[in-house]
């Protein structure tokens, strides 16, 4: 028996931003596919049948959580062993604490579009003067091996993916307590970010927010033990485990 859905509003102590779908106990969101009927585009990419595993898509606006919730419940010791993360291409500088291949692939501008010609990146976005991919190969790799991947990726990205795998493909959004404690963390976390970039990220935040019931679940992220459950229970829920 499906649950009955529920539409109510999500407080944010920024009045303006647009309502958008709260998730009932299980997270659930309104569909981000547009029907069981919608046809994927001749693209020359596998259908979804091809792949055993499947793919968890984790999106919400900078300092939402999504990556910390992502990297946590890869390191579950009973989780773990089902799912892997997915490693992207990026063409922004790498941070002192960041290692290539673990947490990105760190190219330049011009490796990054001969990539993109040559069809080896699935979905791409330009965010804050920086390029982002999902490598193609990677991905397809860790699905027919029968793994189930873990990605973060922006709205755009997550229905792409969405739209190429439509059977196999989780999408979940990660919603922060309040704009105010989301840019505090953006701040705590960047310490070294100015205030412009801190202005463009709570522009964006903004607009993320807005889209965030057409996801399949949502988490609020204001404890992160309590989140990090609810993502576990829609993890072992949906890959029927």
């Amino acid at each position: 028996m499906k649950a009955a859905k529920r539409q109510n509003k999500l407080k944010l102590e920024n009045n303006s931003l647009a309502s958008f779908t709260r998730p009932n106990r299980i997270g659930r969101c309104a569909p981000l596919r547009s029907s069981q009927s919608h046809k994927l585009e001749s693209s020359g990419l596998p259908s979804s049948r091809q792949s055993q595993g499947k793919i968890f898509v984790i999106s919400g606006p900078s300092g939402s959580g999504k990556t910390t919730l992502l990297t946590s419940l890869i390191q579950d010791q009973k989780i773990g062993k089902l799912l892997v993360k997915s490693c992207s291409i990026t063409t922004r500088p790498k941070r002192s604490q960041e290692r290539e291949a673990k947490e990105y692939f760190f190219v330049t501008p011009k490796e990054f579009r001969r990539l993109l010609k040559a069809k080896k990146i699935l979905e791409w976005t330009r965010y804050l003067g920086y390029y982002y991919g999902t490598p193609k190969e990677l991905l397809e790799k860790q699905l027919k091996s029968g793994k189930n991947v873990g990605l973060c990726l922006d709205f755009k990205g997550a229905r792409i993916l969405k739209k190429i795998y439509p059977n196999n493909t989780v999408t979940i959004f990660v919603l922060p307590p309040s704009l105010s404690v989301l840019k505090e963390r953006i701040q705590n976390r960047c310490r070294q970010t100015n205030q412009q970039e801190v202005t463009q990220r709570m522009l964006l935040a903004r607009r993320e927010l807005q889209v965030a019931g057409k996801f399949d679940h949502c988490i609020l992220n204001q404890s992160l033990p309590v989140a990090l459950k609810e993502l576990k229970s829609i993890f072992l829920q949906e890959s029927s485990i």
